[in-house]
């Protein structure tokens, strides 16, 4: 499996819970429409906003991996993004909770009155979906943390790319019928996503440690860049 697929299906899977931490922000946006042709392309727009937002994330991280990549650690990237997936998938197993910094909270405000600014001032499904798409988001994070492993700012911006799309028929569907996913569907597939993060984080541990298992574990080159069966 490639890892614009790997991408695709973490957006797939976790858009279950998008619409738990940004369905409320996507159901407030009213549509002034009354053809259905024309809300539905309100919400196909808003979707379209957080994608581009998810890119852009994807370029930027993408320029930092592709410096890693240069002094040649791309390997304890692997690693150290793996056990942090691990750690945080462990967390959500045990039930373990962490406080907010207020630090974080401090830092978001502008970014959070921004958006209210935004829906206040009808200023539009695709700058609300842009904003939206900058928000913090512990999915979106994994996300990144498997883009920063790809080596370039292109294939980056690329797995950032498909893991938006991935996310986009569930919440182009919950927008458009105001939460199509019942709470207790919600809950079912939420209890599954950190078991995802732990195979997600050992694959990604396993990449990096360069056991020369095909697909799992590609052996190292001389160069030092691990080789893709």
């Amino acid at each position: 499996m490639s890892t614009t697929e790997i991408a695709f299906f973490i957006g797939l899977f976790g858009s279950v819970h998008c619409i738990g931490m940004c369905g409320p922000l996507a159901f407030s946006i009213p549509s002034f429409h009354v053809q259905w042709w024309r809300v539905v392309l309100d919400k196909v727009i808003y979707n379209c906003g957080r994608l581009l937002s998810y890119t852009v994330l994807g370029l930027l991280i993408g320029l930092l991996g592709r410096q890693l990549w240069l002094l040649g650690l791309q390997q304890g990237v692997s690693i150290l993004s793996g056990l942090l997936i691990m750690g945080a998938g462990f967390s959500r197993i045990l039930k373990l909770r962490f406080t907010q910094s207020p630090r974080l909270t401090k830092v978001l405000q502008p970014l959070n009155k921004l958006i209210a600014y935004a829906l206040q001032h009808q200023a539009g499904h695709l700058i609300v979906g842009i904003l939206n798409g900058f928000l913090p988001c512990g999915f979106v994070y994994i996300a990144l943390v498997g883009a920063v492993n790809t080596g370039t700012p292109g294939d980056s911006a690329a797995y950032m790319f498909w893991f938006g799309f991935g996310t986009f028929p569930l919440m182009l569907a919950a927008t458009i019928s105001s939460g199509l996913v019942g709470p207790v569907l919600r809950r079912r597939i939420n209890k599954g996503i950190p078991y995802l993060m732990v195979c997600l984080g050992i694959w990604f541990t396993l990449r990096g440690l360069a056991l020369d298992i095909p697909y799992f574990s590609p052996a190292k080159q001389a160069s030092g860049v691990a080789v893709c069966h």
